[in-house]
C-alpha cells in the first residue's frame, strides 16, 4: 500500500496580516518539508485569519485574499518547495456572478486551496455553513457543491471544512461515494469548556463512515473573543487515534499513513500530484506523537492566556494595567495576565478609599511582592471627596462614585502610560449587573467575563496548586482566596448582601444564560420561586450594562456578546407563572 507522509500544521494566524499569515505558511511548509512530508495542511482560512466578519464582503479584500493565494503559490516555488503538496484555507469568490438580494455582496466563499507546482491545482468551497452562537456564515459565504478528491502519491484525498465534518450527510458521504483514502478537513474550531472528547468522537465516526482515515487540523490563537486550541488529530478508517497534537501550542504533527493505492481508472478532480508511488517502508515509518489532553482547570486556564495575549499582542499592546483591590477577581486577572505577557508587562494599582479594609490591601501589596509586577498605590478617597462635596452624594450613587474615580484613574494611568487596562469583573456580576458601568467596567479587555465566580475561586486554587507543584510560590495569597467576597463601597459591606450564594446563583444563570430555560423551568428544576424572578430580573435589566462591557474570552458554549444577542429595550420579562 502507498505510504503518505502527512503534516497538520496548526498556527496562529491574525486576521487582516495577509502577507504575515504567508509568513507561517512558509515557516511551517519548509518544515513540513524537512521532516520529508508529501502533503501539509494548514487551518480554515488561514491566510486571511478567522473570523473575517464583515470583511468577507469588501471587494477590496475579497481579491487581496486572491491574491494572497496566488503569492504563496509563488513563493513555495522560488523557495524550493513547489513539489510539496500544500492545502491552505482562504476567502474565495464566485467570479462573474449577478448581485441579487439574499445573496452575500461578491459571491464569497469560505474556501480550500490545492497548491503545488507554483499553482491552485484544485478548490472546495465549504458546503455547511454554522449559522448559530458565533458564527454568521450564512450572512458571509456562499455555500459549495460537489467533493473535491485530489491525489498524493497514489492516495485520493478528500477534502472538507471544519462545519461539513459536523453535518449527517454531504461531504462525508460524498467522500465515501469517491472510495478516497484520507479525508483532509481544515478547521476553525473555537475552544469551549466541558465538551469532553466530542471531536475525536466526531472524527472517528466520520472515519468510519466514511471508510477512510481522517486528518483533522485546526488553528491556535486567539481572535477578539475567541480562542482556538489546535488539537490537530488523525484517525485511522477504523476511528483509531493514531496522532494528536497538543492543544493551545503551535506545532507541525507529522503523521505516517499506510493508505490504499487509488485506482487508476478513477476519475479524479485533479491529475495525480509528482510524487512516485512508494510502498510502506518499516525502515522510514516513524511512530506518531500522541499528545494528552489537558484537564478542565488547565484548559481554562490556558484558553484565558492565550486569549488575553492575543489581544494584546495583535493590537499592538506591550502591557497592560490593573486595579489589584486583594479581593480574588483582581487577583486571578493578574494572574492571568502575568503568565500572558510577563511580569513585567503587568502594573497593578491599589486605589484604597476610606472603606478599603486592611487586610485587602496587604492582600494586594503581598501578590504584587510574590509575583514581580508593577505596583504603586494611590488613594482615592480625597479625589472622592471633592466630587462628593459638589454634588452631595449618598447610599448607592456614593458607592458607584468611588468605582467610576477608580475606573478615571486607570483609565489616566492607561493614556499616560500606554498600558491597556483590564477589566476584572467575572461573568456572575455581568450576569446580574453587580458593576458599576464606567467604574469598574472600564477597560479595554476582560479577561474573566466568562469565568462564573465558583470557576474564579477553582482557578484561584489551580493556578496556586500547579505553581506549588513545580517547586514556584503560588502568585495568589491564600486570603484573597478564603475571604468573603466584598466590593468594599460601604462599611462590613459583602458580595451576600445583594446576592444569593455564588453557588446556587451561578448554577441557576448557567441554567438561564447558556440553556435558556425560562422561570417556570427553574421553579420546576427546584430553584426558589423569588429568588428566581429576582435574579432573572436583575440579569434582563442589566443587558444595556453588558452592551457596554468591553470584549473578554469566550470559554463557555454560550458568553455575553456574539453568542446571545438580547435587545436592551424590551417589556418581556420571565415570571414563574
Amino acid at each position: 500500500m502507498p505510504h503518505v507522509r502527512l503534516a497538520l500544521a496548526q498556527i496562529n494566524p491574525c486576521v487582516g496580516d495577509l502577507a504575515g499569515n504567508i509568513d507561517l505558511v512558509m515557516a511551517r511548509a519548509h518544515q513540513a518539508q524537512a521532516a520529508g512530508a508529501h502533503l501539509v495542511a494548514f487551518p480554515e482560512m488561514v491566510l486571511t485569519g478567522y473570523p473575517v466578519e464583515d470583511l468577507a464582503l469588501r471587494p477590496s479584500f475579497q481579491r487581496a485574499s486572491r491574491e494572497a493565494l496566488d503569492s504563496l503559490a509563488s513563493k513555495l516555488v522560488s523557495e524550493g518547495l513547489g513539489a510539496l503538496v500544500v492545502v491552505v484555507g482562504y476567502l474565495d469568490r464566485i467570479a462573474d456572478i449577478d448581485e441579487r438580494l439574499g445573496l452575500p455582496r461578491g459571491a464569497p466563499q469560505n474556501s480550500a486551496a490545492v497548491v503545488t507546482g507554483g499553482r491552485t491545482v484544485a478548490r472546495y468551497a465549504k458546503h455547511h455553513l454554522p449559522n448559530y452562537g458565533v458564527f454568521d456564515e450564512f450572512r458571509y459565504f456562499v455555500p459549495g457543491t460537489g467533493p473535491t478528491v485530489f491525489r498524493v502519491n497514489g492516495v485520493d484525498v478528500a477534502l472538507a471544512i471544519c462545519e461539513d465534518l459536523w453535518q449527517d450527510g454531504g461531504p462525508v458521504a460524498q467522500v465515501r461515494e469517491t472510495g478516497a483514502g484520507l479525508l483532509l478537513v481544515i478547521n476553525g474550531s473555537p475552544f469551549e469548556r466541558n465538551k469532553d472528547d466530542v471531536r475525536l468522537e466526531l472524527c472517528a465516526r466520520r472515519a468510519r463512515e466514511a471508510g477512510c482515515a481522517l486528518a483533522y487540523v485546526n488553528m491556535v490563537g486567539g481572535q477578539d473573543e475567541l480562542v482556538f486550541d489546535g488539537d490537530s488529530l488523525v484517525v485511522d478508517a477504523q476511528g483509531t487515534l493514531v496522532g494528536r497534537a497538543p492543544q493551545f501550542t503551535e506545532s507541525l504533527l507529522i503523521v505516517d499513513l499506510e493508505l490504499p493505492m487509488a485506482d487508476p481508472a478513477t476519475s479524479t478532480s485533479v491529475a495525480a500530484m509528482g510524487f512516485p508511488v512508494s510502498s510502506y517502508d518499516d525502515a522510514t515509518y516513524e511512530p506518531c506523537s500522541i499528545a494528552e489532553r489537558l484537564g478542565d482547570e488547565a484548559q481554562m486556564w490556558a484558553a484565558l492566556v492565550t486569549g488575553l495575549h492575543d489581544y494584546v499582542e495583535k493590537n499592538g499592546f506591550r502591557s497592560v494595567v490593573l486595579g489589584l483591590s486583594g479581593g480574588i477577581d483582581s487577583a486571578v486577572v493578574a494572574a492571568i495576565a502575568i503568565d500572558a505577557l510577563g511580569a513585567e508587562n503587568v502594573h497593578a494599582v491599589s486605589l484604597p478609599s476610606v472603606y478599603s479594609s486592611e487586610h485587602s490591601k496587604d492582600d494586594a501589596a503581598d501578590m504584587a511582592a510574590r509575583t514581580g509586577i508593577g505596583y504603586r498605590t494611590v488613594p482615592i478617597a480625597p479625589m472622592v471627596d471633592a466630587f462628593s462635596s459638589q454634588l452631595s452624594l449618598t447610599g448607592l450613587a456614593e458607592e458607584n462614585l468611588q468605582a467610576r474615580v477608580r475606573g478615571t484613574t486607570l483609565m489616566a494611568i492607561s493614556n499616560s502610560e500606554g498600558h491597556l487596562v483590564l477589566a476584572t469583573g467575572n461573568k456572575s456580576e455581568l450576569s446580574v449587573g453587580y458593576s458599576t458601568i464606567y467604574g469598574d467596567a472600564v477597560g479595554g479587555f476582560a479577561p474573566i467575563k466568562d469565568v462564573p465566580k465558583v470557576d474564579v475561586w477553582r482557578l484561584a486554587r489551580w493556578r496556586n496548586a500547579d505553581a506549588e507543584s513545580r517547586g514556584d510560590t503560588a502568585p495568589i495569597p491564600v486570603s484573597s482566596i478564603e475571604k468573603e467576597p466584598s466590593a468594599e463601597l460601604r462599611p462590613g459591606q459583602l458580595d451576600t448582601d445583594s446576592l444569593p450564594d455564588y453557588a446556587v446563583l451561578d448554577a441557576l444563570l448557567d441554567d438561564y444564560v447558556q440553556n435558556d430555560r425560562g422561570a417556570p423551568d427553574l421553579v420546576a428544576d427546584g430553584f426558589e420561586r423569588a429568588l428566581v424572578e429576582r435574579v432573572l430580573h436583575l440579569t434582563d435589566v442589566a443587558e444595556y450594562k453588558r452592551r457596554q462591557y468591553p470584549p473578554g474570552t469566550k470559554i463557555s458554549a454560550k458568553g455575553f456578546g456574539r453568542d446571545r444577542r438580547l435587545p436592551v429595550t424590551t417589556r418581556w420579562r420571565e415570571t414563574a407563572d
